[in-house]
């Protein structure tokens, strides 16, 4: 597949995303980001993510097209997230897409969200190279999702562990708030933590000192909980309110409790290399922009021999290249194109493989 120009729409969450894609390479890649106007409601409100996403998206769709000194006209195909996410922003991306297929009388072709963020890893200013990646072990962590995918080849996933209550990233979010830090967590909790103690509070790293009957289908050890880790940051606070008004003392909570939610998914991984055979590991996700996670990672790699991949910073929030870069290594790997019908808020990544 030669010279194929793909246009990418991303509108799952508070991102309004389109991105140009020529033979797999990220030629453009813009962005628009609601996080200011839904920072004072701490959390993403889906009514004013929706309208926004009606009022910039036509010219984040230009603006890609003339970064990538693209036309319409030129385009082969449109790749456009169909779930999951917020079905009321879904639903503008998605009928955008199909309008402009229809107009142009090229194909649409519908891309799984978290499929996106996994082959983030492979994409960049030159054509998308999966020579000896697989198989590869994923730690996805994206929005409101956590879980560990094992990847035999393209298209192939086997979902080995995922969180039975919260995300990390929620857990991030969450106890920015608690903390008085605002919102998104993940980026506030790493600039605030910045010069603290990561180990002057011992948080919980979730389900490893936790009895009680095992209810789940996976293996415990390589699943994930982080409600614990929030309660027991709430009642630290309880307890020691002078935390809050020591700025040293609360650097060095701050530091423990991302400590707390890094580690936590970096025992997971490692776990998860000595049980199943890689011949490379990844990180996806917006999570997966924290510093300490990478070093952890990183230090997981030189331990283990066994390489890590990780998204430039500009690929690991929510972006429309992914998902560009998603159909695009699909086709590639044999996979016909697929129109979806209409969206869905709760579709399941199991559901993607090829046949």
């Amino acid at each position: 597949m030669d010279e194929v120009i793909l246009l990418g729409i991303e509108t799952s969450c508070d991102e309004t995303a389109a991105a140009v894609l020529i033979d797999g390479a990220v030629r453009s890649n813009v962005i628009y980001s609601q996080i200011a106007k839904h920072a004072p409601y701490g959390g993403v409100v889906p009514e004013i993510a929706s309208r926004d996403h009606v009022k910039k998206l036509p010219g984040i769709i230009e603006e890609a097209l003339h970064g990538a000194n693209c036309s319409f006209k030129q385009l082969d195909a449109i790749a456009v997230t169909y779930g999951p996410g917020l079905a009321s922003s879904l639903l503008i991306g998605y009928s955008a897409a199909r309008a402009l297929s229809q107009r142009l009388g090229i194909p649409l072709t519908g891309v799984h969200h978290h499929e996106g963020h996994i082959y983030s890893v492979f994409l960049g200013e030159n054509r998308p190279v999966l020579d000896g990646a697989f198989p590869m072990m994923v730690l996805l962590v994206s929005g409101g999702d956590t879980k560990l995918v094992y990847m035999k080849a393209p298209g192939r996933y086997e979902i080995v562990g995922q969180t039975i209550d919260d995300a990390a990233g929620e857990a991030l979010d969450k106890g920015a708030l608690l903390l008085g830090l605002g919102y998104p967590g993940g980026p506030v909790i790493q600039r605030t933590a910045e010069g603290g103690n990561p180990y002057a509070v011992r948080f919980p790293r979730g389900l490893d000192n936790v009895g009680g009957e095992w209810k789940y289908e996976l293996d415990r050890k390589l699943c994930f909980s982080f409600s614990g880790l929030k309660t027991a940051l709430l009642y630290h606070v309880q307890n020691h309110p002078e935390t809050m008004k020591d700025e040293a003392a609360k650097k060095d909570l701050i530091a423990s409790y991302q400590e707390a939610v890094a580690d936590a998914l970096t025992v997971r991984v490692e776990r998860a290399l000595e049980q199943y055979d890689c011949a490379s590991f990844a990180c996806a996700g917006g999570v997966s922009l924290n510093k300490v996670l990478r070093e952890k990672l990183g230090c997981l790699s030189e331990k283990s021999g066994v390489p890590l991949r990780l998204s430039s910073p500009r690929l690991c929030t929510d972006n429309a290249a992914m998902i560009a870069g998603a159909a695009y290594i699909k086709c590639s790997a044999g996979h016909a194109f697929v129109t979806p019908e209409d969206v869905n808020p709760a579709l399941r990544l199991e559901n993607w493989n090829i046949r």
